[in-house]
């Protein structure tokens, strides 16, 4: 379209504004952009620490809290342990008390079996101290008391067995007869040499005439 003017006078000019360099429009434009940039990126890392704080705050929760509860396992093993020793003492005594019973039957049975195999010979006491056994008796002959040192030999039961005295008395009247102490020895194992009686019968003393 063609526009003719017929005043005849020039047309004023628009006023503009002073002009901006695109160079320096460019750069604020880039430096306004590298602030978002870092911006971003600043929250982003920001975000990211604060959720692996957060994870590690959590973390934290749960070991205390599985730490308290292993404090009261260790509390309940304790105790139970403390029970079991107390049981276990227990237990050790009725298995010593059984032995010892056991023991003192199989013992008066082999000192039954081999008195009842030794002649003219009784026994007037025993006392037993652990594995240690001290005897004492009478005998109508040195021979018989021989006879029973050979019969506790025998019997595999007994072990460094010790004639300590042995010597003749009036015990009986008109009566010979031997007096005797001595030691012995029990073994752990049982004894072999003799058989065992169902029931041990004590030895006849010999009588007065």
């Amino acid at each position: 379209m063609i526009r003719i003017n017929l005043l005849g006078q020039e047309r004023p000019k628009t006023s503009r504004g002073p002009s901006i360099p695109l160079e320096s429009s460019l750069r604020l434009i880039l430096f306004v952009a590298s602030l978002l940039v870092a911006a971003v990126v600043l929250y982003a890392m920001y975000h990211q620490k604060q959720t692996e704080l957060t994870g590690i705050e959590s973390r934290i929760t749960s070991l205390q809290a599985e730490m308290t509860r292993l404090q009261q396992v260790k509390a309940e093993v304790q105790a139970y342990e403390q029970q079991k020793s107390v049981l276990q003492e227990r237990i050790d005594v009725i298995e010593q008390l059984q032995a010892n019973r056991s023991g003192g039957q199989q013992l008066l049975q082999m000192i039954a079996v081999t008195v009842e195999h030794s002649n003219d010979l009784w026994l007037t006491s025993m006392t037993r101290n652990g594995s240690s056994l001290d005897l004492a008796g009478e005998a109508v002959s040195i021979n018989a008391v021989a006879n029973f040192v050979t019969q506790m030999k025998r019997s595999g039961y007994f072990d460094n067995i010790e004639m300590k005295q042995a010597a003749e008395n009036d015990l009986v009247k008109g009566a010979q007869t031997f007096g005797f102490t001595m030691s012995a020895e029990i073994t752990p194992t049982k004894p072999t040499g003799v058989s065992e009686p169902q029931t041990a019968t004590a030895p006849a003393r010999p009588g007065k005439s």
